[in-house]
């Protein structure tokens, strides 16, 4: 498991190439940076990376919401997840 400081777990993530780990870690900083900005509180994002059959599965939970997305594409995957957890 990646921990990004006390707020941010990445489950299942270290398999990846490093160059990916810290594309994704970029990204999901910035998100949690964006939110702090708008006033919100976040304390525990977590996303778990599962890989199937080609496809990227990526569970994400924020507080008490929980949501998933697959796609072929790692990044559009976890795109989707942290989009679906903002609104």
């Amino acid at each position: 498991m990646i921990t990004l400081g006390s707020k941010i777990f990445l489950e299942g993530f270290d398999s990846l190439d490093p160059a990916k780990i810290i594309v994704i870690k970029k990204i999901v900083g910035n998100y949690v940076k964006s939110l702090e900005n708008n006033g919100e509180v976040v304390n525990n994002l977590k996303l778990k990376l599962e890989v199937l059959n080609d496809e990227f599965k990526i569970i994400g939970s924020l507080e008490e919401k929980t949501v998933e997305a697959n796609d072929l594409n790692l990044f559009y995957s976890l795109n989707s997840v942290l989009t679906k957890l903002r609104t």
